[in-house]
């Protein structure tokens, strides 16, 4: 993208295509392998990826003429290496067309996680963790939500603007951003505002772009001005600096992570925004003991499979296995552990996520309340702008297909 000369109508367009595709890559599958006469898995890498994209335009995009999606797959076929197949191509796509004029030509099968997984285009295993967790109806609606494209949000860094200061510099360039209540510091972008670091009040250090989901956390943290706090996994760096701003960059923030390589992101950030409360730490939060006792507020925002942001992953959904999930859960509690002593008597420690899967999040917490007696979980009170996303058990989950933000959850802990 880099390279190419493209206008931004064509560069939306091309993001579309390749996120989109490979997000349904499974229904593309499932179509071509009805419509082909040879089965998947016979058929070249290349040639199936160019039936996926003419697919995907005739099948969920509106502002591409069939005979076009048609005759640019037909020519992109000729044009790298299968020429001989170019009229095999141009059959499947015209057959889709024919049937697609009579009915949705997708053949379903009867097991209800397979059919959703193939119309929406997950692996199965993970549309049986949802169905488990939240039943038929909000599974399908998850579904179709992490399809969509990603929204955009910012948040206001209240050291160097205010929000309304924010609010009127994006409407005098002509972006109609929104408000997001309960969050007091986020706005949300339009589609297709073009490059971020283009937009009012970036080189200032105004505002970090952050989904208002993560911005719970931050709050749900509640740090204070002085205070000493631990960010376990910190790089990128979107919620150190979170927390530096509440904290009005006062006291020491100490944000570490195992990569070195990604913690250059957040100190590019903290100089953006102008911060200097954090300091950096690069080593592996599991063996950390010069952090016991040390913090007055600690969050493990933890590695985690990222059922809850597939929308912005688009190649997550097929990397995750039951098996990794199993594995991030043995370190997110590993992680927990180590954490947990790091933080001062009556201390405060958040556990977040941004997943949607019970192994990372709820079981976790219950196995380590289990082990650890002496934690209780600490709700936020009312007022609070995390306090309508609170369950009965006290812990917060945020489900994009209700509150149209990233999946997440999050748990605040105090210890006796």
């Amino acid at each position: 993208m880099r390279q190419a000369s493209l206008n931004a109508r064509d560069r939306r367009l091309v993001t579309e295509l390749v996120y989109g595709s490979i997000r349904r890559q499974r229904t593309l599958d499932a179509l071509v392998g009805q419509f082909a006469t040879q089965s998947i898995e016979q058929q070249p890498t290349d040639l199936r990826l160019m039936l996926h994209l003419g697919l995907y335009q005739l099948r969920y995009l509106n502002q591409i003429p069939a005979s076009a999606a048609v005759d640019t797959t037909v020519e992109m076929v000729k044009q790298n290496g299968f020429k001989g197949l170019a009229g095999f191509a141009n059959g499947l796509l015209r057959q889709y067309i024919r049937l697609a004029e009579k009915g949705d030509p997708l053949a379903l099968p009867a097991d209800l996680a397979a059919r959703l997984g193939i119309f929406h285009s997950y692996p199965d295993w993970i549309v049986e963790v949802w169905l488990g967790q939240f039943g038929q109806v909000a599974t399908e609606e998850l579904c179709a939500w992490f399809n969509r494209s990603p929204h955009i949000d910012l948040r206001i860094n209240p050291l160097k603007a205010s929000l309304e200061q924010v609010e009127a510099a994006m409407q005098s360039a002509e972006i109609a951003v929104q408000r997001v209540p309960p969050l007091p510091q986020a706005l949300r972008l339009p589609q297709g505002t073009g490059n971020i670091q283009n937009l009012p009040g970036f080189a200032e250090g105004w505002w970090s772009v952050q989904d208002c989901s993560a911005q719970l956390v931050g709050h749900l943290l509640d740090p204070q001005p002085g205070e000493t706090v631990i960010d376990a996994c910190a790089a990128p760096g979107g919620k150190t600096t979170h927390i530096a701003e509440l904290m009005q960059d006062q006291g020491v923030i100490w944000g570490c992570d195992r990569q070195a390589s990604r913690l250059k992101k957040l100190q590019e950030n903290a100089d953006r925004l102008q911060l200097h409360a954090i300091q950096i730490h690069a080593d592996d939060s599991r063996h950390q003991p010069q952090f016991v006792g040390k913090g007055d507020r600690v969050l493990l925002d933890a590695p985690c499979s990222g059922l809850g942001t597939l929308h912005r992953h688009a190649d997550a959904r097929w990397r995750q296995t039951p098996e990794s999930v199993q594995g991030l859960a043995q370190l997110q509690t590993e992680l927990l552990n180590q954490a947990a002593t790091w933080v001062k008597p009556q201390g405060t420690l958040v556990y977040a996520t941004c997943t949607l899967h019970a192994a990372e999040n709820e079981a976790v917490i219950e196995q380590f309340l289990q082990d650890s007696p002496q934690w209780r979980i600490f709700p936020p009170e009312l007022g609070h702008p995390a306090k309508p996303f609170v369950t009965e058990q006290g812990w917060l989950r945020v489900l994009p297909h209700q509150q149209n933000m990233d999946g997440f959850f999050m748990v605040r802990l105090r210890r006796a």
